[in-house]
């Protein structure tokens, strides 16, 4: 099993190229079993989710090829399809689930393993089969499975109780082929909800309102195979101007970021951080970091998925902070970690208060999910001495060559077998 090797105390310089979106890309892949024909989508991240999400394609009836180097992932589906997501990969990866609707809407059936992924909080399906059922399929729980069924969907008028940006795509891809109009309501807004309708509207989908509270989706016949790229990952964008910030650096990063960004850079720039639009996407100086409070919230607030990024900058920063979860009620596994080297942090129930300029020390410690590596990470480039972190596959789920990235930068990191 690998892990890296961060040495800290160096001054991250230069410029950085960001990656298409994970959380992009695997609905988008999901959303290829309901075109006839083939599919290509460019600017695909070579991740280990999207290793899962093509095998799972394959074991679904579809070929599919991809060019790393060209970032250049092509599905054609078949005109049958065995309708089952097995266990054994989608446990691995909860955005499993987007299988569903396109599974259901282009053959009538689908048998999905109830989802796995990070451990970070209970993240229920119930909105998206509740949603399914309103649109006329019958839906069964057995054996850790979900099993639905029907002739043709019909469209309906869907309120979701909380924003869900997996539940949102799933219907709305589900909705392309239903009969008739659906109307999805109090729908989530993030960037990769309006680009996935972007795709599906190439294919021949009728699709308004993507990207507000109210999409609308009228039914068609058949959806066609087309070309669409992949906007760049904001989480990654996010997560790399962080470590500009936490080292005192002078990165570039490049990428059509900024309009993704505008929670993350506000708050940045409010604690300190000088961050300019560039023609190409942003350029960051870190400088002398002021502790801020921040409360996580659905799109367009600040995202859940760099909180833990964020907790690490407050660590180094000047004052106390108060970061307030309201996403995920078990999204604070890093700090345990994040204290082992150095950091004062207190957790008070879904808020944590961070304790700010603390000399961080390099320390064993272990990544829990995603973007608790990512923080861990980003601690280590700021701390004393050699930083080992350990199941560093939750990073390789969500972060393409994120290493080579920081070290391209200056960064004293190195990738080693256990």
């Amino acid at each position: 099993m690998d892990k890296l090797l961060i040495t800290g105390g160096q001054v991250l310089r230069g410029d950085v190229f960001v990656s298409g979106a994970k959380n992009a890309a695997l609905p988008l892949l999901a959303a290829t079993l309901l075109a006839e024909g083939e599919t290509c989508l460019l600017n695909v991240p070579n991740l280990r989710d999207i290793d899962t999400m093509r095998r799972l394609l394959l074991s679904l009836g579809a070929e599919s090829h991809y060019v790393s180097n060209e970032k250049r992932f092509c599905v054609q589906t078949s005109p049958t399809s065995p309708c089952l997501a097995h266990y054994d990969l989608v446990r691995t990866m909860r955005a499993s689930i987007v299988l569903l609707g396109p599974l259901l809407a282009r053959y009538g059936k689908a048998k999905v393993s109830l989802p796995g992924g990070c451990a970070i909080g209970a993240r229920p399906v119930n909105l998206h089969l509740s949603a399914l059922e309103k649109m006329g399929a019958k839906i069964d729980l057995a054996d850790g499975y979900i099993l639905a069924e029907c002739d043709r969907l019909q469209g309906a008028e869907i309120w979701f109780d909380t924003v869900t940006v997996t539940g949102t795509e799933n219907i709305m891809m589900a909705a392309t082929l239903a009969q008739g109009k659906t109307i999805l309501r109090n729908a989530a807004r993030e960037p990769e909800v309006r680009d996935l309708a972007n795709c599906l509207i190439q294919m021949g989908a009728r699709i308004e309102g993507a990207g507000t509270d109210t999409i609308t989706i009228e039914g068609v016949e058949a959806l066609q195979g087309t070309t669409y790229s992949i906007m760049p990952d904001r989480i990654e964008a996010g997560t790399l101007i962080v470590a500009a910030a936490i080292t005192g650096g002078d990165v570039h990063v490049i990428g059509d970021i900024a309009p993704l960004l505008d929670s993350v850079i506000i708050k940045l720039r409010d604690c300190g951080v000088k961050i300019e639009s560039t023609p190409q996407g942003v350029r960051v100086i870190g400088n002398g970091i002021i502790s801020r409070d921040v409360t996580t919230s659905p799109y367009p607030g600040f995202p859940t998925d760099m909180q833990a990024q964020y907790m690490a900058l407050m660590c180094r920063a000047k004052g106390v902070s108060s970061i307030e979860e309201t996403i995920f009620e078990n999204r604070f596994m890093h700090v345990a970690e994040l204290r082992r080297m150095g950091a004062q942090i207190e957790i008070q129930g879904p808020r944590a208060v961070v304790r700010g300029a603390a000399q961080l020390k390099g320390a064993p410690v272990m990544a829990t999910d995603l973007r608790a590596s990512a923080s861990l990470v980003l601690a280590a480039l700021a701390a004393e001495g050699t930083t080992e972190v350990q199941r560093i596959y939750h990073l390789d789920r969500g972060y393409e060559q994120l290493e080579t990235k920081l070290a391209a930068l200056g960064a004293q990191i190195e990738r080693v077998s256990s």
